[in-house]
């Protein structure tokens, strides 16, 4: 019952829309417009990219995005998919790429670098899915250092 022609505002529609408009107001991402909403979609979503007119029937409730489109402009706005597409609140559970290991050596935090400091502030300030892409590419690098071995900025081969 998704993205189908002729599709009429129903009062489901047209919650949607007020729904999505409420979240996109809370996002830091310019999506004042049909056009920037569809621009800022099609960079999240990795399948079929969506048209200005598309986003607009999301906006004004003639139309609703399909499941994954759903959850892609949920990722986006940091809500649940179940509250975007149905109002269904849900307790969001913090990513984590994998489960915490203790640090070899804990760090300290009174003995944090100036820049470490500035880039923990700057890493607060990102959207739940913008930590995620961040967390997730800290455990990529982690990892090869881990498999590679790495001596003063070296690969050792180990």
């Amino acid at each position: 019952m998704y993205e189908t022609a002729g599709m009429a505002r129903t009062l489901e529609n047209l919650a949607f829309a007020v729904r999505l408009k409420e979240a996109l107001k809370r996002t830091s991402k310019k999506t004042e417009t049909p056009s920037l909403l569809a621009l800022q979609f099609n960079l999240h979503h990795p399948g079929e990219r969506v048209t200005n007119q598309a986003a607009q029937k999301w906006l004004v409730g003639d139309n609703r995005p399909s499941f994954d489109k759903a959850q892609t402009l949920a990722r986006m706005c940091d809500v649940s998919v179940e509250w975007l597409l149905h109002g269904i609140a849900v307790p969001k559970v913090p990513y984590l790429a994998t489960p915490r290991q203790p640090y070899e050596a804990e760090v300290d935090e009174a003995l944090l670098l100036t820049d470490e400091r500035q880039l923990i502030v700057e890493f607060r300030l990102l959207s739940a899915h913008q930590k995620e892409l961040v967390a997730d590419l800290i455990g990529q690098l982690a990892m090869e250092k881990k498999v590679w071995g790495e001596k003063d900025g070296m690969l050792t081969g180990s």
